[in-house]
This record gives structure tokens, sequence and C-alpha cells, in this order.
């Protein structure tokens, strides 16, 4: 487990992670601080704010809502990019998606779950 807390220690605000959820909900989250014992990050498509702990738990006392940071892959500067922007829109306004958008999501939905973070 410290393995596990020494790697979400390296997580900084601006980064892209992915958690997942016992109902297997997909969370794509950009890190918006970094504490001694919280991660406080922002669901990239919804805008909700979680707050995860330092062993990757959402805090919750309730387990079938409490998701679990399962990848920090950094992901290809591209679709990072493409997710920031989509990030920024749907902060400012919902729209549609445009292409890009699709695409860098259909990405991460094969790229997150190859690229889990290893605990060895």
């Amino acid at each position: 487990m410290g393995d596990l807390r020494e790697k979400l220690s390296r997580l900084l605000p601006g980064d892209i992670f992915h958690a997942i959820c016992p109902n297997q909900a997909s969370l794509i989250c950009l890190v918006e601080t970094v504490g001694n014992d919280r991660i406080e990050a922002r669901r990239v498509t919804t805008q909700d704010h979680v707050t995860f702990d330092s062993a990757g738990h959402t805090l919750s006392d309730d387990p079938m809502v409490r998701c679990t940071i399962d990848s920090i892959a950094p992901l290809p500067v591209d679709v990072h990019n493409v997710l920031l922007g989509l990030d920024r829109k749907m902060r400012l306004r919902f729209d549609k998606l445009n292409r890009a958008e699709k695409d860098a999501l259909l990405f991460v939905a094969d790229f997150y779950p190859s690229n889990q973070i290893d605990e060895d």
C-alpha cells in the first residue's frame, strides 16, 4: 500500500487520472489540489468535485459508492489537451461533443483499463 501512496503522491494539479466505482462507473478526473492526505479533483465530464484519500479512495463511509483511483498513466499530449478543453467546455457551458472529444473519450475507455496502477 505504501508504494501506491507514493505513486499517488506524484499527482500534481492539472494531471488527469481515472477512478472506478463499485457500479463500474468511470471517473475521468482532473487534479485540482494535492495535500498530505487528500487529492481534490473534478470530474471532466460532469464537473462534480471528488475528494480522494492518500490511498486513492473517495471519502465515503458507504462502500457501495466508494470509488478508487485505478490509473494515473499519463495520456498522450494530444488526448490530454482535448480533455482539458472538454473540462473547460463543460465548466463554462454544456455543448455537444465534437469529434476530437468523442475520440478522446473512446481512447481513454481502452487506455486506462490497459494501464492500471501496478501495486507491486
